[in-house]
């Protein structure tokens, strides 16, 4: 099974088919165009957008993994009805690992010096303390094990927010955090902002500890324009890192993750 997976899996260092063909050259379109069935986004003029429209719309808050094939080919192979659960898993795995890592950069490090083992100084840098996890649950917690490969000892609150049957709006059923988050630097995980309004309770929540929307970085996988937008207007200090922004989000993303579908 594991060779057939390998054998399926395209690696980033193949050479591509038709590398010098005018398809290829439109490879870094961030914001790509959407299709007639995305037209009816909410309030979001979708077409032709460019990544300086959007950011000129949402702001310097909406930061982006800098786009190239390896992140490319992810972003494909997870939108692709086609892909296995086994490939999909691996995938989002590896984009998790991507965002993680570049959400790591974003909190604050501060100089030291250390000694090598012959004998040299070596000027360098080091996390400050105080940083922690929250998943939003559940497709959240699939960004877990990432953030944990890259922090061993990391702490990792959880929030489970789902939507009232009756009124569709958010509603909180279930937060715990570490006692001392409002000290805390957070990274928030959640991997595909749709409307917003999850993230958006989510956020709400940890104000009601005490925690700064500014000291909040939003790790997410893909974005819709209104998604990121709203959080913005809600949170004007919060921090969004994410790897691509598009009139239509992969919904699916959790069931295919989970085995859910």
């Amino acid at each position: 099974m594991e060779t057939d997976l390998i054998e399926k899996m395209p690696c980033h260092n193949q050479q591509l088919n038709n590398s010098e063909s005018p398809e290829h050259a439109a490879k870094h379109v961030r914001f790509a165009r959407s299709s007639p069935a995305a037209e009816t986004c909410q309030d979001e003029p979708c077409d032709n957008q460019t990544t300086s429209d959007i950011q000129r719309q949402i702001g310097p808050q909406l930061k982006l993994l800098p786009l190239n094939d390896q992140i490319r080919e992810l972003q494909t192979i997870i939108r692709d009805k086609t892909t296995s659960r086994g490939d999909f898993v691996f995938c989002a795995d590896r984009l998790i690992r991507l965002v993680v890592e570049e959400g790591l950069n974003q909190l604050p490090y501060s100089e030291c010096t250390v000694t090598t083992p012959t004998g040299h100084k070596y000027e360098g840098v080091k996390f400050e303390k105080g940083n922690c996890g929250v998943s939003i649950m559940r497709s959240g917690e699939a960004m877990e094990q990432g953030l944990r490969d890259c922090c061993r000892s990391i702490r990792i609150g959880k929030i489970l927010i789902q939507s009232d049957e009756e009124t569709q709006k958010a509603k909180v059923y279930y937060a715990k955090f570490p006692p001392d988050i409002s000290r805390r630097k957070v990274l928030l995980m959640y991997p595909i902002l749709s409307t917003g309004n999850t993230v958006i309770e989510a956020v709400r929540v940890l104000n009601e500890h005490g925690l700064q929307a500014k000291h909040i970085i939003l790790l997410s996988l893909f974005s819709t324009p209104h998604g990121a937008r709203s959080i913005v207007q809600e949170f004007p200090d919060i921090t969004i890192l994410t790897t691509e922004v598009h009139a239509v989000a992969p919904t699916h993303f959790g069931q295919r993750y989970f085995g859910t579908d």
